[in-house]
């Protein structure tokens, strides 16, 4: 075991249950689910297909034989060949009619499609499960003040929880188009070697219509409504493309989340967990480094970088097909799911675990309040009877001499007593401080929060309460 090459997604990073969807042990026994839904479809028709024979294939549908195909496989250096003579072993009623005209492809691209597809609805149970636990976090600090950043330069204050749904509305776009794929998603069927079903035309005298339905039923015994109505030998390869680029806008969001988190953290206002006996770094031991957030981003960086291997094989495919797809398929897909899989388990494990300070984000936001709370101070000082031109060219004058101390001197921002020691304005300074209520300057955030939970958020995730309540287990 440790003298080789492992992939770290499978070490460290993704689920069992992603790892087995991309398993041989999966792969394989689709195959033979495949040839089994071939074989019934066949004998329904007419075919010369017995019952026993398809009973027999299914007897022995998931106690794969591996070593006599892996031996037959050096033997004739074909995989599906290798695969519908082991099972021939197994099957001797059924070995003449395992695979009855059909091509490599149609076990191959057809499980490809079907793995993809289960790997598309595991990601959106646990994207799910993420907005969920967001949308938790929301509501609870929905009404809490914080200083909002535009550029990372202190703007208008927001909430904590309003930051959330920021983070929730990016999920929800991802999911939009996750739904659009899978909903998308068909099977190539049985197509033949270059698309034309001939050797199906042959097997059925001819009958045009028995090939169409041929398609249908292996569709429908697989679980799908249709198989694509035209292709090559392979099912188009920018259906991969279709896919990966669904997996790299979920990278891309968790990775916009991750960088809020490691800011923040960096700020001291909300910190990712951290166990009692996790270490931060080697040598400074009182360091708390955001390691789930810098997973994150490091395996989306690769998910995103990712979707381009799919790009070039679809645009490279030669006339029906080339078989330069083969190894860069085999790597980039499996992959990049492995790779979503492992940053929606972080996600979730973050956002369970978020730790928010609610005396730091109240200082950060009071030392920069005065500055945004100098348009309320002007109208209130015209209502004190002053001049709204002379008093904002005062607020400006002072606010940049406030600015001066904070910056060039280290001193706090003292702005309130700059504007209190000035007749101009008539407010005193218990007044000024008065008006520095930081839930006067979010605006309609908690509001906000509250209507978005209530009318986007909560609907879908009652219309999808059966997926809910996953957890996220960290190996590392």
């Amino acid at each position: 075991m440790h003298e080789k090459y492992m992939s770290p997604l499978s070490e460290r990073y993704a689920s069992k249950e992603m790892q087995y969807i991309f398993s041989p042990d999966k792969k394989f026994t689709t195959w033979r689910k495949l040839w089994i839904a071939l074989a019934e479809a066949e004998r329904e028709l007419g075919l010369p297909i017995t019952e026993e024979q398809i009973e027999e294939m299914k007897a022995h549908q998931n106690d794969i034989n591996y070593e006599e195909a892996k031996a037959r496989e050096k033997e004739v250096r074909h995989d599906v060949m290798s695969h519908v003579y082991a099972y021939g072993l197994q099957c001797p009623k059924a070995k003449g009619i395992i695979h009855l005209g059909a091509t490599s492809c149609y076990v191959g691209d057809n499980t490809d499609l079907i793995i993809m597809t289960e790997g598309l609805r595991l990601l959106r149970e646990k994207l799910i499960n993420v907005i969920a636990e967001l949308a938790r976090f929301a509501d609870t600090w929905k009404s809490q003040p914080t200083l909002a950043f535009t550029h990372f330069q202190p703007a208008q204050p927001t909430t904590v929880g309003k930051r959330a749904c920021l983070w929730i509305q990016e999920l929800l776009l991802d999911l939009e188009d996750l739904d659009h794929v899978i909903g998308s998603m068909k099977l190539l069927g049985s197509k033949g070697t270059t698309g034309t079903q001939a050797s199906f035309l042959e097997l059925f005298d001819g009958d045009h219509e028995k090939c169409r339905i041929l398609d249908q039923k292996i569709a429908e015994k697989m679980g799908f409504s249709s198989c694509y109505p035209v292709s090559g030998q392979t099912y188009s390869r920018k259906v991969d493309t279709r896919v990966l680029s669904v997996l790299a806008g979920i990278a891309s969001s968790a990775h916009k989340f991750s960088n809020d988190i490691r800011l923040l953290q960096h700020l001291k206002e909300i910190e990712e967990p951290f166990e009692k006996s996790q270490i931060g770094s080697s040598a400074m031991a009182y360091k708390r480094n955001p390691m789930r957030s810098e997973r994150i981003a490091s395996l989306a960086n690769y998910v995103m970088s990712d979707v381009m291997n799919p790009m070039l094989t679809a645009s490279t495919q030669w006339f029906e097909r080339t078989l330069d797809d083969s190894a860069n398929k085999r790597i980039s897909i499996p992959e990049a799911f492995l790779a979503v899989d492992g940053i929606l388990d972080l996600y979730l494990n973050v956002v369970d675990g978020l730790v928010v300070y609610p005396k730091v984000i109240e200082k950060h936001l009071m030392a920069e309040l005065p500055f945004m709370a100098t348009e309320n101070i002007m109208m209130d000082a015209v209502k004190a009877g002053g001049d709204r031109q002379e008093l904002h060219e005062k607020i400006r004058t002072l606010s940049m001499e406030a600015g001066r101390q904070v910056k060039a001197e280290g001193k706090d921002n003292n702005l309130l007593e700059l504007i209190a020691a000035d007749p101009a304005f008539n407010l005193s300074l218990e007044q000024l401080k008065a008006a520095m209520d930081p839930s006067r300057y979010v605006g309609r955030a908690p509001r906000q929060v509250e209507e978005f939970l209530q009318e986007t958020v909560h609907p879908l995730l009652q219309e999808n309460e059966a997926v809910l309540g996953r957890s996220a287990e960290i190996n590392v």
